[in-house]
């Protein structure tokens, strides 16, 4: 999940060519059999790519391949992960090919590179420990060309990919002497496990003597904070074995305030609770020097990512079982408001060392760099008595405007911000000038960091290029003006997107921390609105724009009681000719405005947030959808009433969407197939106004659709879904109203979760938009 300051939570892919096809027949005649056939028939090749934001999200650990130099994976909470391009310097996704049912193993908890055989490399792949959550169990995915391919390895447990503690780690890697032998520390109580034949089983570590016990909030047993942190983190002295022999002492972390850190002599047959150890904190990361012998850990009082308000470095010499805090600022100190986390040596000079603040909200994180072992440290940046910061840093933003949030901080904040959320910091183990750190919004790296050491400025930049990393709640292109795609994603606000090659800035006037709907005026496209979550001084959760999106105004008032947008994609509407709005907020009436936001006034005949959406051709129609019920306004939004439409789904993720030039023409998806909620789960379709709807019956589920550019020739809009039609689940197009269809993305390219927001491109035929939960906007055009 990406995660923006102050909020509490949450180019080119190497997609190529997306050929993919299934013509499906008729909705009267189609079945899977014949979907599958017509589909050899039958190609429809799409390239894919991604409308660059430039990261977005939490990289929640950066790892470099200790063999071979310019090898380097990243992996993230919600967007999987990712293999660094040594020639581009881009991030190359490696988990789009996961599908709709497995969307949970975009959730990357670990990754682990082989020294050994630099062309393995394994992920621990699940997003939450909540079944409702995630219903699908964890895997060990695993690839022996660098992730071009996959495997997957089934797990008899949860992992928790974008739950608390997850930079914590690695908790998988691989023994680098016998690279057979792989650890996996579990959290949950599942304990340690191991595999001896390349990840293809694994089997707990029944001798391991302890599961963790750090609960955040035990009151919380089935929620996000009410799970064991468990085994955190496994460390080789690979000086104890030799190739081809497992390495004999391995060290292991574990969430036991009491018990962090537990040693085996043996391989791992027998454990012992390492003697002298410190107590009190959580061991977030682990780092041993395999020349000095030294294993240093870095401690926090929390799981992290989000808090952490004291905490410890410690170093041990594994020879004597000495062990000395060498923190920056001890936990003793009244100085000390936070912990340690990113840590990282360098391998070249090993008695050089970096640290950063585990989360420092105010004014900002701390890099720590030490080059004498942890007996002296300097900083970043220091604080002046007047509230100045002397910096040894400067940061280069240009590849992402948008990291300021539209800020000017006063002293001593400064934008952009060094980081937060910053659990991995890695110093390149081939090049000591070479390091990268992930924050709760992007990556920064620099190639001169030893300059640091003689008083130099290191030259921070955005390194996230090719990763992307934003929850897109909802996507609009209009048919006029200089951008074709308006997006609003959660945690970084939205953008207005000129050039699909570049990240754009923010929008602002207000800035919001995450836009949950926007829309145009059919007729009068230069006019648009939006509403989201008011961040960097803002109150406001709407705004107005009167050119096209180039500038906007904030609302001079809200209807009483707002709290919040409203639901993702569907919160706010606006009249065909611009005139009209209507808003469904949170913790307020649905309202209509006829001034552009001055004044509200309270819809009659409408639920309190019921979705909303306005007929595309009559300004004086609008729409609304609550719990199978589907509402129709012809005033102007000002009263609402229930039609006669009966068969809708009364659960699940809904979407409605009015098609352009088409008056009364509307297409609903949506519903769900889970037992304990029974309803409809398809995709429907009215020409009336919404009085009745008739179901396409070769769409097995549907979840969202979209409209763009008709065919050449045609007059009704192609149509876009992300569904599941003839037994396929799949991205699909239709350039005939539904009669047929082609599936567009291949398995290769599917994105997990796909069914938040979609629309066509209504300039340029057969060009889609869609938003993921974790991979940004992906952009379709036929090859």
């Amino acid at each position: 999940m990406s995660d923006a300051p102050h909020l509490s939570r949450r180019g080119l892919l190497a997609a190529g060519a997306a050929a993919a096809a299934l013509p499906v027949l008729a909705p009267s005649t189609a079945s899977a059999a014949s979907a599958h056939a017509a589909g050899k028939a039958r190609r429809a090749p799409y390239t894919f790519r991604n409308a660059e934001m430039v990261g977005g999200g939490f990289v929640t650990g950066i790892i470099f391949n200790q063999s071979e130099s310019g090898l380097v994976y990243a992996r993230t909470d919600i967007g999987g992960a990712y293999r660094l391009d040594k020639a581009s310097r881009r991030w190359i996704p490696l988990t789009d090919w996961i599908g709709w049912d497995e969307y949970g193993h975009t959730g990357i908890i670990s990754i682990a590179t082989d020294e050994v055989d630099p062309d393995r490399v394994y992920l621990a792949a699940g997003t939450y420990t909540m079944p409702e959550w995630d219903p699908s169990m964890a895997a060990i995915l695993r690839s022996t060309d660098r992730g071009r391919t996959w495997k997957t390895t089934p797990l008899p447990f949860r992992l928790g990919g974008n739950m608390p503690g997850r930079g914590i780690g690695e908790r998988l890697v691989i023994d680098p002497n016998r690279n057979r032998i792989l650890y996996l520390g579990v959290r949950g109580g599942h304990g340690l496990w191991r595999s001896t034949d390349h990840g293809k089983t694994f089997a707990k570590v029944t001798g391991f003597p302890n599961a963790g016990n750090f609960v955040i909030d035990p009151n919380d047993p089935d929620g996000y904070n009410g799970d064991n942190l468990g085994v955190l983190q496994v460390v080789f002295d690979k000086r104890t074995g030799r190739a081809g022999r497992a390495t004999r002492t391995i060290y292991v972390t574990v969430a036991d305030k009491d018990n962090i850190l537990y040693r085996s002599t043996d391989a791992g047959t027998t454990w012992e609770r390492v003697p002298g150890q410190p107590t009190g904190f959580i061991p977030h990361h682990a780092v041993f020097d395999h020349v000095g012998g030294h294993l240093y850990l870095a401690t926090s009082d929390t799981a992290g990512p989000y808090d952490g308000s004291k905490g410890d470095v410690w170093k041990l010499d594994t020879a004597t079982d000495t062990w000395s805090r060498i923190s920056p600022v001890p936990s003793t100190s009244d100085d000390n408001a936070y912990g340690y986390s990113g840590l990282t040596i360098d391998r070249r000079n090993p008695d050089t060392l970096m640290v950063s603040t585990q989360v420092k909200w105010y004014p900002d994180c701390v890099l720590f760099r030490s080059t004498d072992g942890g007996a002296s440290w300097t900083r970043a940046w220091d604080q002046g008595p007047n509230s100045e910061r002397t910096l040894r840093y400067d940061i280069d933003i240009s590849a992402a405007p948008w990291l300021t949030w539209n800020a000017s901080p006063s002293l001593p904040e400064i934008a952009p911000k060094l980081g937060w959320m910053m659990e991995s910091v890695q110093i390149d183990p081939f090049d000591s000038d070479h390091f990268m750190y992930g924050t709760g919004a992007t990556i920064y790296g620099a190639d001169n960091l030893t300059d640091w050491d003689s008083g130099g400025t290191v030259h921070l930049s955005v390194r996230a290029q090719g990763l992307e990393e934003t929850s897109v709640l909802c996507v609009i292109s209009p048919p006029a003006g200089a951008a074709h795609l308006f997006s609003g994603v959660g945690d970084v606000g939205g953008f207005r997107h000129t050039d699909f090659h570049k990240a754009p800035k923010m929008y602002d006037s207000p800035t919001f921390g995450g836009t949950t709907t926007l829309d145009y005026a059919e007729l009068a496209p230069h006019t648009m609105v939006r509403v989201g979550h008011p961040t960097s001084g803002w109150t406001q959760h709407f705004a107005v724009s009167t050119d096209s999106g180039d500038t906007w105004k904030p609302s001079g008032s809200e209807p009483s009681g707002v709290t919040g947008p409203g639901d993702a994609d569907q919160a706010v509407a606006i009249s065909a000719d611009g005139r009209r709005i209507v808003w469904s907020p949170a913790g307020a009436p649905v309202s209509w405005s006829d001034d552009h936001g001055s004044t509200w006034t309270a819809s009659k005949g409408l639920p309190t947030g019921a979705l909303v959406r306005s007929d595309r051709v009559n300004p004086a129609k609008f729409y609304a959808y609550d719990s199978g019920v589907f509402y129709r306004s012809t005033d102007g939004g000002k009263s609402f009433t229930a039609t006669a439409a009966t068969g809708l789904p009364t659960a699940g993720n809904v979407r409605f969407k009015p098609v352009p030039d088409h008056e009364g023409d509307i297409w609903l998806a949506g519903g769900t197939n889970k037992p304990a909620t029974p309803t409809p789960y398809g995709l429907w379709r009215s020409t009336d106004s919404g009085t009745s709807f008739t179901r396409f019956k070769a769409v097995d589920e549907g979840d969202v659709v979209g409209f763009g550019k008709a065919a050449p020739g045609a007059t009704y809009p192609a149509v876009y879904t992300s569904s599941k039609i003839g037994g396929l689940r799949g991205i699909f197009r239709s350039d005939d109203a539904g009669r047929t269809w082609a599936r567009i993305n291949d398995d290769r390219h599917q994105y997990a979760w796909t069914g938040n927001t979609m629309t066509g491109d209504p300039r340029v035929h057969g060009r889609v938009y869609f938003g993921t939960n974790g991979r940004g906007v992906i952009y379709g055009d036929p090859k």
